[in-house]
């Protein structure tokens, strides 16, 4: 009995210190900032006024900073050398607009609660509420975030998606963060709210192999589409929606378009083309529901990627800069 109840104590002990370490909550700042969520929604709700493009970019930032180093805000911190994870060829194309939502939206919930909510809890606040504001469903975000202490351009390359990877290799790399074939599937459908520069595609018009220069996984309308607003030798800086439905809702028609061989990337087609994957895309086509909780789910589990709570990293005054 006294051999159980010490067991039973140095469980309540170890439950306390792992408490003690931190973890993610959904009332993380109930007390210390508690209007933080109703901040954020109000910089981001007047943002979107100014351009749509804050809602993709948004999105976009979550996605690439969760994916290195963990959702940390890593990729917001600029460097004068250029070196920093946003300098990276990979993230070149994220656009300032996403970068802008966060930063306004931390000078205003500074005025309210300084040193207290993190970049990194910012910017998971923002892109649930850009999800909502576009068609989305709602859902409860979980905070608690620190921001990261490190941010080198050196520390990305492999560890974002790249557009022409085939399933097993999409597979592998959400894998490394603790994600399924079906949250990759769901996190994919964020493209229906997306937009992508010429270039990332480019070889599916023009190039796609010796005996066929257009993909033949590309349906052969969208593909003349394509070429008209994407000539060879385009301005590089020229972008195209990548969902040509219904760019500006966040909805499940980027699946539809899957299945009508309308993706715009080979890592988007493969997802219908690939037998492995392609029930869950019918499924999440034919159905905005399955479609749309899927989504919560693996936005929420990509949010505790590489998450640092407790006492690890810092909460930065300013989003593009570690303290000094």
């Amino acid at each position: 009995m006294a051999v159980r109840t010490w067991l039973m104590i140095l469980f309540l002990v170890f439950m306390m210190m792992q408490k003690g370490k931190g973890q993610l909550s959904e009332t993380f700042y109930r007390t210390s900032c508690p209007k933080v969520e109703s901040i954020v929604r109000k910089v981001v709700t007047e943002k979107i006024n100014q351009t749509f493009i804050t809602i993709p970019a948004t999105l976009h930032l979550f996605f690439h900073d969760c994916f290195v180093e963990g959702c940390d805000a890593s990729v917001l911190i600029s460097s004068p050398n250029g070196d920093a994870e946003k300098d990276a060829p990979d993230n070149l194309s994220l656009a300032g607009d996403g970068f802008d939502t966060v930063i306004k939206a931390k000078t205003e919930v500074e005025k309210s609660c300084p040193r207290v909510v993190s970049c990194a809890d910012i910017l998971t606040i923002a892109t649930r509420d850009i999800i909502e504001l576009a068609g989305g469903r709602s859902f409860k975000v979980e905070l608690g975030r620190r921001d990261g202490l490190i941010s080198k351009a050196s520390r990305v390359t492999g560890n974002l998606p790249d557009p022409n990877f085939n399933l097993t290799q999409l597979n592998t790399m959400f894998a490394k963060n603790n994600l399924t074939q079906t949250d990759m599937i769901a996190l994919s459908g964020a493209h229906t709210v997306g937009f992508s520069h010429c270039s990332r595609f480019a070889n599916r018009l023009y190039s796609f192999s010796p005996s066929s220069p257009v993909d033949p996984d590309l349906n052969p309308t969208y593909a003349q589409q394509l070429m008209q607003a994407c000539p060879q030798n385009v301005d590089p800086r020229i972008a195209i929606n990548m969902d040509p439905a219904t760019p500006q809702t966040f909805d499940n028609l980027y699946f539809q378009n899957l299945v009508t061989k309308k993706g715009l990337f080979t890592s988007d087609e493969v997802l219908f083309t690939n037998k492995a994957s392609q029930a869950t895309v019918i499924d999440f086509a034919n159905n905005p529901g399955d479609f749309s909780g899927a989504f919560v789910t693996a936005i929420r589990k990509l949010g505790r990627v590489g998450v640092k709570t407790g006492n690890a990293g810092q909460i930065r005054v300013d989003c593009t800069a570690f303290n000094s």
